[in-house]
């Protein structure tokens, strides 16, 4: 019985085997190995077909290898850009002129107006000038108060010193600095990064020189001997107080009076309280 139905099912599978058989040996008979050339032909037919298959691998390789070059996701470059803290709004990526005017501190009347007014409280003695006679007094003004000690005051001197030395270079009778050579400085250091750090090391002496009680704040009875060495009345010193004392705590620390010091210098906004940190503005 098996046998039976091997023979019934094998037929069909056996007559095909026979007609391809039939077929290969058909084209075996008309190709004919031995005529010249043909040999030759057929390898080249060979050769052709083994470097069909050997290019079309290499392309998809190459392929696959370009793709996955290409798909990686390449990081994002690093901002070179980072804000600056002194810096109002300004993107100093930006590169063109109007950008670069847009940045530059100083350029407002109202900057102008308050180094006027500084101008005006650092000439001492009112002669219409500053001179480094002018810085001594001052320093000898809140010296006198007696509220530093002996290091505490040479170091204050040392700073005036300083200060005058690099922005106003030798100490001279003659070197004598107007409002409008003061105004062309200061513009020059709120816009120097390395000079804008220093503009304000001197306010901390300023400071301790009127913590008369060395609380570490300094109260309105205290602020207003700030003023008075400043020739400015305590009438101002109240306004003045009362508009920097942001919280109303009625007192101000050194951190806070130093970096109203500081945006005096380097603030534009009409609205900032620092405004009147050197007293009321000059009004030209």
């Amino acid at each position: 019985m098996s046998f039976a139905l091997l023979r019934s099912h094998g037929r069909p599978a056996l007559a095909v085997i026979e007609r391809q058989f039939r077929a290969l040996s058909s084209t075996l008979a008309i190709t004919d190995f031995s005529a010249p050339g043909a040999a030759a032909a057929a390898a080249v037919k060979t050769n052709e077909n083994n470097n069909y298959l050997n290019n079309s691998q290499l392309k998809k390789a190459f392929v696959s290898t370009s793709v996955r070059k290409y798909s990686k996701k390449t990081a994002a470059p690093e901002r070179a850009y980072n804000s600056d803290s002194d810096s109002d709004s300004d993107d100093e990526r930006d590169n063109t002129p109007r950008q670069r005017q847009r940045k530059e501190r100083g350029n407002s009347e109202f900057w102008r107006r308050k180094m006027r007014t500084l101008h005006g409280v650092l000439d001492v003695n009112k002669d219409g000038v500053i001179s480094y006679d002018d810085f001594m007094l001052l320093a000898e003004k809140f010296a006198s108060l007696g509220h530093l000690d002996a290091k505490a005051k040479n170091e204050f001197r040392d700073i005036m010193r300083t200060t005058w030395e690099q922005q106003w270079g030798e100490i001279t009778p003659y070197n004598l600095v107007t409002v409008e050579q003061y105004l062309t400085e200061m513009h020059h250091v709120v816009n120097d990064k390395d000079l804008k750090k220093k503009v304000h090391r001197f306010l901390p002496y300023l400071y301790k020189a009127v913590d008369k009680d060395r609380s570490g704040s300094i109260s309105l009875t205290e602020f207003k001997l700030f003023f008075r060495c400043l020739g400015l009345t305590e009438e101002n010193a109240a306004v003045s107080f009362a508009v920097i004392d942001k919280n109303g705590d009625g007192q101000i620390t050194l951190d806070e009076f130093v970096k109203l010091g500081k945006d005096f210098f380097v603030s534009e906004k009409e609205t900032h309280v620092s405004r009147m940190f050197w007293g009321p503005l000059v009004d030209h």
